[in-house]
């Protein structure tokens, strides 16, 4: 899989994650968790490490902690976010986050959807000084958050961003993707199948015919592809709970990318 640089570490990253909203929020019953376990398990034995949770995806947090075995958690890159008001109350959330994903120290923590955003990062600037996490970042998932990012990002010393991007939402390529890569923060990318809404533009709808020339197979694999084919994205964290769609995924991280006209013909496809 292509593997992408944090720029500040030099650490590289697998470029296809995995993403835990919707899909690990299950409750205890072996039937519910049974399948994610499999999908853990095919995603490290493929080479994956970058997960991405929260504690806003209720469960989340705790059915990760409990799949993981002791040679993933040596591989996995687990990144979560805090989610509160006050300090008090973050470092609370954070501490919780630890026990339930059973890391210490944790690889990244990101402001999620940048709330109470100065009062956390003071927090996780302590914490990284003290060993608590590897990484600091920001989060957003929407076109009107992008703003936000992009003053965070101008002014705050920063290792990540993750943001939303896709074929047909773009407006991230606009300033902060190369915002980002001017300052040196590593770029994690979130909905990039458009909660699945892109998947029903394309049913029944053969490939284009040059998706064999960027080893593409599936429209998951080229729209994965597409962001893949950004420079300044580091990682991208589709969720699922399915192996099949897994493999289909990290196979958008594997062999040639779109160039610029196949990029332009990849978004006109999915407009």
């Amino acid at each position: 899989m292509l593997q992408r640089r944090i720029p500040s570490s030099g650490e590289e990253l697998p470029i296809i994650g995995l993403g835990t909203s919707q899909t690990f929020e299950v409750a205890e019953s072996a039937r519910e968790r049974e399948p994610l376990r499999e999908v853990l398990e095919a995603f490290f034995a493929a080479g994956g490490r970058v997960i991405d949770t929260s504690p806003m995806y209720s469960t989340a947090e705790a059915v990760l902690g409990d799949l993981l075995t002791p040679a993933m958690h040596a591989r996995a890159f687990l990144a979560t976010k805090v989610w509160t008001r006050g300090a008090r109350a973050g470092v609370e959330q954070m501490r919780h986050s630890e026990r339930l994903l059973r890391a210490r120290p944790l690889d990244l923590i990101q402001v999620h959807n940048l709330l109470d955003l100065d009062t956390q990062l003071a927090t996780l600037r302590e914490w990284k000084a003290a060993g608590r996490v590897r990484y600091v970042g920001v989060t957003h998932y929407t076109v009107s958050g992008l703003a936000g990012l992009e003053r965070v990002v101008s002014r705050e010393q920063l290792d990540f961003v993750q943001l939303n991007y896709s074929p047909v939402t773009r407006a991230a390529e606009r300033r902060l993707l190369p915002l980002a890569a001017e300052r040196g923060v590593a770029v994690l990318v979130n909905r990039p199948f458009e909660d699945g809404e892109l998947f029903a533009k394309v049913r029944g709808r053969a490939l284009p015919a040059f998706a064999v020339d960027v080893d593409a197979v599936s429209w998951g694999q080229l729209i994965l592809k597409f962001i893949t084919s950004h420079p300044a994205v580091t990682c991208i964290i589709p969720a699922t709970a399915s192996v099949t769609h897994l493999k289909d995924n990290l196979a958008g991280g594997v062999g040639r990318l779109p160039d610029q006209r196949q990029r332009e013909e990849i978004a006109r496809s999915l407009a």
